[in-house]
């Protein structure tokens, strides 16, 4: 069976429903509204290739009123070789080379949605893999549609007060260490555990989760992960009276900052940080954090940690951002004015139906480009494809967290996993770049690609 055009409300015609679908009254955001008089049948579609994003209930298909005209969004694949199917949207961490749809129709775009992880999908930081898009939303600001400050529902999340010195300090008295280290997760690729684990021999750090783990949380309830996804204010109560929390994210790149870092300035911790390394771009001040990398060793840092444990009046110098006007980083400040989707807040969009819009905006402007140049019989030059760059992920190869690749024993399983899944994604950025040119339909076909790239790359060296 074909795809379906869409009923007049927006729905699926009768014979499209999938088995035991339910029509349920909900509410589904879709858009600011415009003056688009189309019909449903006149407007261009944008097919979720990766349909659990689709941000739109109960049913497959939406109309979205966008600023600059309406499309049909949707989620059925049924509509991947629709004439009117004008953009497939991808989600990065679920995007697979050798799953692509093939053969790739010169009228559509590709989009690509990614704020998780670079260390899900590395195709995505080399420059194969994202010139395969036209429009990002990713955690870089160079993105189309920048989701640098996910983690950050507004400025009053960083005006939280923080739990006062002496309760610290007698905190310490009781035999708790000036350094949290919570995480689970622990093959990564910027390889935090073996930072940490040296970090460990000089200075006292309690480590509650799986990587490292040397103390207890103080209760069964606590040891469940979601008190900490939720930001439980058990949890979130007991790990404020740390000093300092060990903020490494588990890949490196710019831009990419998570809860880890924007967590324990909320609760008036210091991070000592190590993940983006533009990060200072977007710190209340210039002194709220601390930056493992300003430090030639893990010992030079516990010194220094230890020093600000002992002496109140210089650590306190790092939460002076929560004072009244403390926050003076103007570019921080006008990048949260001007997001227009919302962190935890339903009377803003959320960033899937920003993203959504703002490629429905561009493709009908394409489409009016289009027909210009058509009518003009080229005297109006036809749209330049957009295509994105390297800058808009980007992500460089995964360094060691202490030390250097060549002091790595052989069958280092961090080396074994992450060097070859960095340089394994070039390959397949590389050779799904060449069936598109080549016009294969044949998705099978993408091995043999990849045999060819080795083969080639084997004579080179």
């Amino acid at each position: 069976m074909g795809w379906q055009e869409p009923c007049a409300a927006g729905g699926w015609a009768q014979d499209a429903v999938p088995p035991g679908a339910a029509f349920v009254a909900a509410a589904s955001y879709r858009g600011p509204g415009n003056n688009d008089t189309r019909s449903n049948k006149a407007l261009p579609i944008l097919l979720w290739w990766s349909g659990s994003l689709f941000p739109h209930f109960p049913g497959d298909t939406e109309r979205i009123d966008c600023p600059r005209g309406s499309c049909l969004a949707t989620r059925s694949r049924r509509a991947a070789r629709h004439r009117r199917t004008k953009a497939l949207i991808f989600y990065g961490t679920d995007f697979r080379a050798y799953e692509a749809p093939l053969p790739r129709l010169p009228h559509q775009t590709w989009a690509l949605f990614h704020e998780e992880s670079p260390m899900n999908n590395y195709v995505l930081s080399h420059p194969p893999g994202i010139q395969l898009f036209n429009y990002t939303a990713t955690f870089r600001r160079e993105s189309d549609y920048p989701l640098t400050l996910q983690w950050l529902p507004g400025v009053g999340y960083l005006r939280g007060p923080a739990v006062p010195l002496a309760e610290k300090d007698a905190w310490r008295r009781r035999g708790y260490g000036p350094v949290l280290y919570l995480q689970s997760h622990c093959d990564v690729p910027s390889d935090r555990d073996r930072y940490v684990r040296e970090l460990m021999k000089y200075i006292q750090v309690d480590s509650y989760g799986k990587c490292l783990h040397n103390r207890e949380l103080p209760s069964e309830r606590l040891k469940d992960t979601s008190t900490a996804t939720t930001e439980d204010s058990e949890f979130m109560t007991f790990i404020a009276r740390y000093k300092f929390h060990l903020a490494l994210e588990n890949a490196i790149c710019d831009d990419y900052m998570t809860e880890k870092l924007w967590r324990p300035m909320h609760l008036g911790a210091v991070p000592v940080y190590r993940g983006s390394p533009a990060v200072r771009d977007w710190m209340p001040n210039n002194l709220s954090i601390i930056l493992i990398d300003d430090f030639d060793s893990p010992q030079e840092l516990a010194k220094y940690l230890d020093f600000l444990d002992k002496n109140g009046e210089e650590y306190m110098k790092y939460l002076e951002y929560k004072n009244l006007g403390g926050i003076k980083n103007q570019f921080l400040l006008e990048s949260l004015e001007r997001r227009e989707w919302g962190v935890n807040d339903m009377t803003l969009p959320n960033y899937l139906n920003g993203f959504e819009c703002f490629i429905c905006d561009r493709e009908n402007t394409r489409i009016k480009e289009e027909q210009e140049h058509k009518k003009s019989h080229g005297k109006i030059p036809a749209p330049r494809p957009r295509i994105a760059q390297s800058k808009h992920m980007g992500c460089p190869m995964p360094t060691p967290g202490f030390g250097s690749v060549e002091d790595l024993p052989g069958g280092d399983s961090w080396k074994e996993m992450w060097l070859q899944d960095y340089w394994q994604s070039l390959d397949q950025g590389e050779a799904l770049t060449a069936m598109i040119h080549r016009n294969e339909s044949h998705q099978g076909r993408f091995w043999d690609y990849m045999h060819e790239i080795f083969l080639k790359r084997t004579r080179q060296h």
